[in-house]
């Protein structure tokens, strides 16, 4: 059969273009690795440093973190799936992405056996493989959901446990205070005390003037110091030191002052 110029003509243009198609396609295919490959060293970057952060947070709150058991070594057989099969097929991930892994016992199990036509049987369906885009894209938003619950943690761990909403001065005043209030309380003990005769007057000046307040401003310090302090603080937090010492050497003094005027006008 001859072939004419105008049909080798046509022939040719054809096989140039299915030629530049192919040319395209393997560049299309070749940026669309590019792009898996930037995208997966990018979710590399950000879990190693959500990792760091986590044990700082770890550290920072007095959690030890155990040692990651050593991964086993794949096989043969998982080294090959894993080249098709994405997040499901990472040899020593068990349960990693949308595709667990089963025991070797259930794996085989669920396996599908060939069955001859006359048998009347089905066989099982082969898995679709998973799409790397379609996973990459699912673990980029479970670590944008690691980096809120993180910020989150971070939050929470500049706060102290003690008020925790409360401006640290605010904090201080509130610490002395009540450190203070309990001196006082104390200060009415000592009074009853020294009305039967147990206690003289000298002793309960003393613990009234000096004593008692003294030990209210350093049970207040030890208090802002134990509770009043963030698991995550640059530097010591402030514990207002004249502030504390001069309500609690106030507060003392004044809750006896307070309890001579109750007596007096019940007389």
């Amino acid at each position: 059969m001859t072939v004419s110029f105008e049909e080798y003509a046509a022939l040719a243009r054809q096989l140039s273009a299915q030629h530049r198609a192919g040319e395209q396609h393997a560049a299309a295919e070749s940026a669309r690795r590019r792009d898996l490959h930037a995208a997966v060293d990018y979710l590399q970057q950000r879990l190693n440093a959500q990792g760091q952060r986590l044990d700082q947070l770890g550290r920072a709150i007095g959690i030890d973190q155990p040692a990651p058991a050593p991964a086993p070594p794949p096989t043969a057989a998982e080294s090959g799936d894993g080249e098709h099969a994405g997040a499901a097929g990472v040899p020593g991930r068990a349960g990693v992405g949308a595709y667990p892994r089963l025991p070797a016992g259930e794996a085989r199990l669920a396996l599908p056996t060939a069955v001859s036509p006359a048998g009347g049987g089905v066989p099982a369906q082969r898995a679709a493989a998973a799409d790397p885009v379609v996973e990459l894209e699912l673990a980029r938003r479970m670590a944008d959901e690691a980096d809120r619950h993180g910020q989150q943690a971070e939050m929470l761990a500049q706060r102290p446990a003690l008020l925790p909403t409360w401006s640290p001065l605010a904090r201080a005043v509130a610490v002395y205070a009540g450190c203070g209030a309990v001196a006082g309380v104390l200060v009415l003990i000592l009074v009853l005390a020294s009305g039967v005769g147990m206690v003289d007057g000298f002793t309960l000046g003393a613990w009234i003037c000096a004593g008692l307040p003294a030990v209210a401003f350093f049970g207040g310090y030890l208090v802002l110091g134990r509770w009043g302090r963030p698991a995550m603080v640059a530097g010591t937090p402030p514990r207002y030191l004249p502030l504390g010492f001069l309500i609690c050497f106030l507060l003392v003094p004044m809750a006896y002052c307070a309890y001579l005027l109750m007596v007096r006008g019940l007389r």
